[in-house]
């Protein structure tokens, strides 16, 4: 009994298109722009060209592409979450990635495996497709993660530059160098576009819905109250630091509690579709005997019925909201 070469073969392709992409974009755009780099970005694309113009036009080009391109089909489903990502890549360039991982896909099951060309033309448009896609779902998801560890060091790093005299837009520039991304570049554009005349509350609002994170909109209203209102900012954005660490060190808690229970649900959702497939790999034929039977399709679509009951209702269990 032994476990056809086919899937293997399949998930290396797979994984390979998907290194294919993350080296695509570490080319076009550089080493500065993995998330977590020491230098920021900003600072990088400063002293590489001298007109802070183009680079704010460039970084705000980027931070707002994505938005502006729902209305290409399909696109739209990808638009969220790769302005959440800040994905450098323009929305053509996306969709052409996908075509050129579709194609080195194809080839590559055309060389290495004997499917039909119906199978190798179907695996090979999923895995162009599901490639870009899991890639900028990946990269949204550290980028939003990275940004929530950030803040509250930013904050403070503000406080300690207005409690200094500085005013807010100085010490937001200020904490943007010596914060490393994703959010030392986008505090820095902020800074740079508040510079020319842009309203900083506005600036920070526009931040934080494209981000979709609630600190982030606590930040932009504190900003906006004390601008109307007056008042102790830092004082202010001392006590919202606080309450920024207080819930990052409670989603931090709540998440190690229900790790158990979230990977039990994911493994309780995964198992009877793994069975089935492995069952499908090592013993083609097990299905033979009842699969000609009139009850075998109604049967086998209340099984998926419930699974996919299963998997919906797994995925509420363990979606603890804080």
């Amino acid at each position: 009994m032994s476990i056809s070469p086919t899937v293997i073969i399949y998930l290396a392709i797979f994984g390979g298109i998907l290194l294919l992409v993350e080296a695509l974009y570490l080319m076009v755009f550089g080493r500065s722009i993995r998330l977590g780099s020491r230098m920021n970005r900003r600072i990088e694309m400063l002293d590489d060209n001298a007109n802070r113009n183009e680079v704010i036009e460039r970084l705000r080009k980027e931070a707002t592409q994505h938005t502006k391109s729902t209305a290409i089909p399909f696109y739209s489903l990808l638009a969220e979450k790769a302005e959440k990502g800040k994905i450098a890549f323009s929305p053509v360039m996306l969709i052409l990635i996908m075509v050129l991982l579709g194609t080195v896909g194809f080839l590559a099951l055309t060389l290495l495996t004997e499917a039909p060309l119906a199978v190798r033309g179907g695996v090979s448009a999923a895995m162009g497709v599901g490639a870009v896609w899991f890639w900028v779902s990946n990269k949204a998801k550290k980028r939003i993660n990275l940004i929530e560890e950030q803040l509250p060091d930013a904050i403070d790093l503000i406080v300690r530059g207005l409690r200094v005299g500085h005013p807010f837009v100085h010490a937001l520039a200020s904490a943007a160098r010596e914060i490393p991304d994703p959010l030392g570049t986008e505090l820095g554009l902020i800074a740079d576009e508040a510079a020319y005349g842009r309203d900083m509350g506005e600036a920070l609002m526009a931040f934080a819905e494209r981000v979709d994170m609630q600190d982030l909109r606590f930040l932009a209203v504190a900003v906006t109250i004390q601008a109307q209102s007056g008042g102790n900012l830092a004082e202010i954005l001392d006590g919202l630091s606080k309450v920024v660490r207080a819930r990052f060190k409670l989603f931090r808690r709540v998440r190690a509690i229900t790790a158990e229970a979230k990977w039990s649900g994911m493994f309780l959702s995964a198992f009877p579709i793994a069975a089935m497939l492995m069952i499908s790999v090592i013993k083609p034929d097990y299905y033979d005997e009842v699969k000609e039977t009139s009850l075998f399709i109604p049967t086998a679509l209340v099984v998926v019925a419930f699974l996919v009951i299963n998997v919906i209702y797994m995925r509420k269990m363990v979606n603890i909201q804080v």
